[in-house]
Parts: structure tokens; C-alpha cells; sequence
């Protein structure tokens, strides 16, 4: 696949930080190995560290053989990989750097149309996009003209603000410079293979496509895990918590994506209206209804975190039993949790299926042991495994679950891009599918927001490290 943009200057913000040494530049780097980068092209890095061009190029190749080791196999090429770099120190907060940057572009771009396409990603801290794109447009550098012609887009990396009002004000300034068909909103988790096979899986599957409704699915529940900490993070999870940092992306747009009616056509914005007709039909909590439908966490020793206040009320764990309220799902309970220091890092969507109306098989209650579901395992693994009940051998007529799987990579001898491939040569193509509309975010927000409103000032429930979280949480899964 090629991109459209056969020439386009690729302008970094951000060039020295962590996600463009581990994400960025190995992805470019193959994405023009691959031939997916064909024509003319250039890398504009922009940081505040003083450094020549050739100064960077080698620190760009430092980060790969770092964080991306044996993926340069041809040195030539990465040669003329390098020769695209350039560099421009600037304060994000001076409108003279950007002055500065436009001239870099204008240099870089020796060769006919290149600045005919410029895409500015926002690889900083979520604070400096309101001040780079608010800059870009007192510059001239956003809108979709430039001296030299062309169109403009911008990636930002989440969170998009830190609640509805920040969320709302930026989409306004982004708004002010950039059409929404030029903004780009990642989420990497909906440039992953086994997200976006949610889709097929849903509505290519003539077995599961008629089921997938409050008439034959108990219930959902929707697990992102990791076995570690915050480890040096402890400053922005102060700021973050769980429920603004993994909830109100991740988990949200994993359950939108379950959750979402089929789409009129794969267009990105028939994709993204089903999406988004699903987060404005989540109930939200309230003062009333919290402690029944919330639970929040803190791991034992986040309190002596680096950076963490010792009285700290953030939570590192939260549980929400959502309740879409849409003729599909009506009293169908969707069950969110993620969480930090916990068993084992997984992400996964478990779809468990109502019981049969009469059980032959063992008392009632041993329904919910053998229960039909759908497993779709996101990461590490990612496989999809379907439980159904079958005979015990033996003389006695005693039911077990037992499982169906398939494995991407067993079934599938080409491996898939990684999600920031994917992302970027998306963005590069114009193709919005894989990211989040301003719609989205806001009713993301409201979320969220009303969920940190009615635990205002709550203590959260303290859990062992290399637990499932408090044993609260569990209370969560059924339908009250």
C-alpha cells in the first residue's frame, strides 16, 4: 500500500521525547523501507536541545538501535534515510521558532511540491497543544494553504485535554486552524490488528451477528491490565489518574467498538457516527448511583511513589459497570476495568452469552461455569477463543467448558503492522477511520467527567500489588 502523499514533510514536535525514540522513528524508518514512503519526502524534527542536522540523524539512529534493534539491514538505505532528517531548536512557546520552522521547511524542500503536504504531529506533553497549535495559526503554518500550496494535518496523541471544558476549548482552537477532515486524534489502540478485527468478526460472521444483542448476551466485560506500576510516570498520573488515562480512551473506545450499530458503509465517517451514537447513549453516574456502579482503586505503596503526595486520593485501578441505554443493549451491563500493579498485564473482551431458558445439565447456578462466550484477546496474545459446554467422559452427564481458539499468528504466516504503522501511513493516506472524531472526545469527557464528580473527595480502596484490584470490584458484574 502506498500513501497518496507521494511528497510531504513529516514536522516532529517533540523530536527528542520517549514515544518518537520507541514508536516513531523505527516506524518511519520501515515504512520507508517497505516502499510505502515512495517519492520525495523529509523529517523535520523540533526540539529545544540545540542540534546540528547531522547531530540529529545521529541520535535518531542512537533511538533505533536502542529501542528497535536488527531492524537496520540495509545500511545504504538507511543512509538515504537520514539524508530526509533536519532539525530546528524553537521554544513551543515563542512565536519566532516558528517562524524559524517555516524556514527549515522551505529549505528541506529542494525538490518540486515537497511542502505541498505538511503533517505536524504533537509527540509533547498534553499541555503544549493548545500552545503549538494556537502558534502554528498566528504563524501561518496551519489552515489548508500555505505559501507553497497544499494541505495541512496535525496528529495529537491523547489525552485530548483533561476534562469536557479543556477537551471542548481545544477542539475550538484545533477548529480555529485545521478542518476536522485535517485532524488526526490517536489512539494507538485503534491501530492494533485485533481491534480493528472487532469489525469483521462482528459483521462478517453470519453465526454471531444475529446474537449480538440484550436477547442473547448476558453481559460484557472488558479488561485492560498491566502487571507494573506508574514507574517514573509519577507527576502526570498525579495529575491523570486511571479513569482520565486509561478509561476514557482505551476503554471507551474498545466498548464502542463492541457495543456500535453496523455502519452504512466502512467510510470513516459512518464508522465513526455509530461509535459515537454509542458513547451518547451510556448512562451516567450520579451522586445516587456511584457506589453501585463504581469502583476505585489504589495499589498498596503508590502513596511512596516518587512524585506522589503521601495523602494521595488518585486512583491506579477503577471499574465501571456501564449501561448503554439504546434499544440494542438495554439492561445489558458493560463491565470496564484496568488498573495498575495487577496480576498480569492483558488486555481482553470477554462476550458471555444468556443461559439456556432450561438446564439439563447440573443445577442453575452452574450455568454461569459453562456459560457460551467470546474471548477476544487484544494483547499480548492475540488470539479470539469461543467457550461452550461439552460432555464429561465418563457415566455421568457432567457439563465442562472447554474452548475453540485461533491465534493470529498461527493462522497467519505475515505478520501485521505494528499500530503506529498503521497510524501513520493512515494519517499520511487521509484516512480517518482509525481515529477519533471531535464528537467522541467530548462525549467521552462527559463521561468521565461525571464519574470523578460523584467520587469527588472518595477514598479509594487500597489492593495488594499482583492482585485483581479490591475485591469490590467483582460485585460489579451482575445487573442490579
Amino acid at each position: 500500500m502506498q500513501t497518496d502523499a507521494h511528497h510531504f514533510t513529516f514536522v516532529l514536535f517533540g523530536a527528542g521525547s520517549d514515544l518518537a525514540a520507541r514508536k516513531l522513528y523505527p516506524s518511519l524508518y520501515q515504512l520507508a523501507r517497505w516502499g510505502h514512503l515512495s517519492g520525495s519526502y523529509r523529517i523535520i524534527g523540533a526540539g529545544r536541545t540545540g542540534l546540528s542536522h547531522e547531530e540529529y540523524r545521529l541520535q535518531v539512529r542512537e533511538r533505533i538501535a536502542e529501542f528497535s534493534p536488527g531492524i537496520i539491514e540495509d545500511e545504504e538505505h538507511f543512509a538515504d534515510f537520514c539524508r530526509k532528517l533536519f532539525y530546528v531548536r524553537m521554544d513551543f512557546g515563542r512565536i519566532d521558532g516558528y517562524h524559524a520552522l517555516h524556514q527549515e521547511i522551505m529549505n528541506a524542500s529542494v525538490e518540486p511540491d515537497l511542502c505541498s503536504h505538511l503533517l505536524f504531529y504533537l509527540s509533547t506533553p498534553p499541555s503544549l497543544a493548545p500552545v503549538i497549535v494556537g502558534n502554528l495559526r498566528e504563524a501561518g503554518l496551519g489552515g489548508k494553504t500555505l505559501r507553497c500550496g497544499g494541505l495541512r494535518k496535525i496528529l495529537v496523541e491523547k489525552p485530548y485535554g483533561s476534562d469536557l471544558q479543556s477537551a471542548v476549548e481545544l477542539n475550538a482552537l484545533i477548529a480555529s486552524v485545521f478542518s476536522e477532515n485535517q485532524v488526526f486524534r490517536i489512539d494507538h489502540y485503534l491501530g492494533k490488528e485485533t481491534v480493528q478485527n472487532i469489525l469483521v468478526f462482528r459483521f462478517s460472521n453470519g453465526i454471531f451477528e444475529p446474537l449480538w444483542n440484550r436477547q442473547h448476551i448476558a453481559s460484557v466485560e472488558i479488561t485492560i491490565a498491566e502487571d507494573f506500576g506508574i514507574r517514573d510516570r509519577g507527576a502526570f498520573y498525579e495529575q491523570a489518574g486511571l479513569f482520565r488515562d486509561i478509561i476514557q480512551n482505551h476503554g471507551l473506545q474498545l466498548l464502542a467498538s463492541v457495543a456500535m450499530e453496523p455502519p452504512v458503509d466502512l467510510s470513516a465517517d459512518a464508522v465513526r457516527d455509530e461509535k459515537a451514537k454509542v458513547l451518547r447513549s451510556i448512562r451516567l453516574v450520579t451522586h445516587d448511583t456511584v457506589d453501585r456502579e463504581v469502583v476505585a482503586g489504589q495499589y498498596d505503596g503508590y502513596r511512596r511513589e516518587k512524585q506522589v503526595a503521601p495523602d494521595s486520593l488518585t486512583e491506579t485501578f477503577a471499574a465501571v459497570r456501564f449501561h448503554v441505554d439504546n434499544w440494542r443493549w438495554k439492561g445489558v451491563p458493560f463491565l470496564v476495568r484496568a488498573g495498575k500493579n495487577l496480576a498480569e498485564t492483558v488486555t481482553e473482551i470477554v462476550i458471555t452469552f444468556a443461559c439456556p431458558p432450561q438446564n439439563f445439565f447440573g443445577p442453575a447456578e452452574s450455568c454461569s461455569y459453562t456459560a457460551n462466550q467470546v474471548i477476544l484477546r487484544i494483547q499480548p496474545e492475540e488470539t479470539i477463543a469461543i467457550r461452550f459446554g461439552a460432555k464429561r467422559p465418563g457415566e455421568a452427564v457432567i457439563t465442562d467448558p472447554v474452548y475453540m481458539r485461533f491465534d493470529y499468528k498461527d493462522a497467519f504466516s505475515r505478520p501485521g503492522m505494528t499500530p503506529y504503522h498503521r497510524l501513520l501511513l493512515d494519517a499520511l493516506a487521509g484516512n480517518q477511520l482509525n481515529f477519533i472524531r471531535q464528537d467522541s472526545v467530548e462525549y467521552s469527557w462527559a463521561i468521565i467527567d461525571a464519574i470523578r464528580q460523584a467520587l469527588a473527595g472518595a477514598m479509594p480502596d487500597v489492593y495488594p500489588v499482583g492482585s485483581w484490584g479490591p475485591p469490590r470490584a467483582s460485585e460489579l458484574k451482575g445487573v442490579l
